[in-house]
């Protein structure tokens, strides 16, 4: 007589892994989104809080630093943390560098989520400048109608050059506002469509824009307008960031998080 088939025992499912993801920009909410639910993995989002009213996330979020490289360690030990996603802004590079030196003295998988710069196209006039002081020193003497498309807290720099006429966008609200004699203020978060652009440029005589080589779709709209206008845009330099693991969406991130929670599709 053969013996009976028993059923394969139900084995309990691994503790899910804490993943530790470095945001403030849309693709860090877009792979929040993607990884909301799973419960294979345990997200944090983490955000720096320099914005007054962050977009809601699918994800739980902490918001603030955690003091440092040294600072970071200590917490990614102290949570049980088993990855970082470094998917924060591309001109952040103090987040960055502390989260490779963290991660290279914990041990901690580490991916850093990048995105491609723009890249210069058949009728844009764009010039390179080091900084927001070499962008100042662009501007020259001769006053020029000019839309600052930067941080709330990087625009205060331009009150040395009181000449030129302001249009600012920031994300929340500059105050107390810019010390010049003329400065507007336009309160949004992209996306923008470049027919807005468009228009927002063309109704203020913009005739020069200074802003960063952010990459991505979100605020391109400004780019392929300055081009359509013939406007002159100075670009700060990306920064040198820490020369670690990356990728360039979501999707690329996904896979690598799933082969650090399922060594098999890594091939161990």
């Amino acid at each position: 007589m053969s013996a009976p088939i028993l059923p394969d025992p139900i084995l309990p499912s691994p503790p899910a892994m804490r993943v530790l993801l470095l945001g403030g920009t849309a693709d860090a909410r877009r792979l929040a989104g993607r990884l909301a639910g799973r419960a294979d993995l345990d997200i944090v989002l983490s955000l720096a809080g320099r914005t007054e009213s962050p977009v809601p996330q699918p994800v739980p979020v902490r918001v603030g630093g955690f003091g440092g490289a040294e600072g970071l360690a200590r917490y990614l030990e102290a949570e049980g943390v088993g990855a970082v996603v470094d998917a924060t802004h591309p001109y952040a590079a103090l987040i960055s560098r502390n989260a490779a030196a963290a991660c290279a003295a914990t041990g901690v998988p580490l991916i850093a989520l990048r995105r491609p710069p723009w890249v210069r196209q058949e009728g844009d006039d764009w010039r390179e400048v080091e900084d927001v002081a070499g962008a100042v020193a662009a501007l020259g003497d001769t006053p020029r109608r000019v839309f600052l498309a930067l941080g709330r807290n990087e625009v205060r720099a331009f009150a040395a050059a009181p000449q030129h006429a302001y249009l600012v966008r920031s994300v929340d609200p500059v105050i107390p506002p810019l010390d010049v004699p003329h400065a507007d203020y336009v309160v949004a978060r992209g996306p923008f469509a470049e027919a807005d652009e468009h228009a927002l440029l063309a109704g203020h005589g913009i005739e020069v824009i200074v802003a960063k080589n952010s990459g991505g779709a979100a605020t391109y709209a400004k780019m392929a307008a300055a081009r359509a206008l013939g406007i002159e845009v100075l670009l700060l330099r990306r920064p040198a960031l820490p020369d670690v693991a990356s990728v360039e969406g979501a999707e690329a991130a996904l896979a690598w998080l799933d082969a650090r929670r399922h060594p098999a599709l890594r091939g161990e």
